[in-house]
């Protein structure tokens, strides 16, 4: 997971992490333990993500070694 691009896509498109957490349905605790590697995003958490930022691929952001 790489969390420096998320957030810069985020902030590409003017998007907070409370409005993208709105918009997905996750709450912010939630997100942010997923961006720490706490636990994984799901393949549909990770659409609904890729969808809201208009991103070609999200392999360089979730799937980042």
């Amino acid at each position: 997971m790489d969390k420096a691009l998320l957030q810069y896509e985020m902030s590409k498109k003017g998007i907070s992490i409370g409005e993208l957490c709105e918009k997905i349905g996750m709450s912010r605790s939630a997100f942010y333990r997923k961006c720490n590697g706490k636990s994984d995003f799901t393949q549909s958490e990770i659409q609904a993500i890729v969808d809201l930022l208009q991103l070609e691929s999200p392999v360089a952001i979730f799937f980042a070694k």
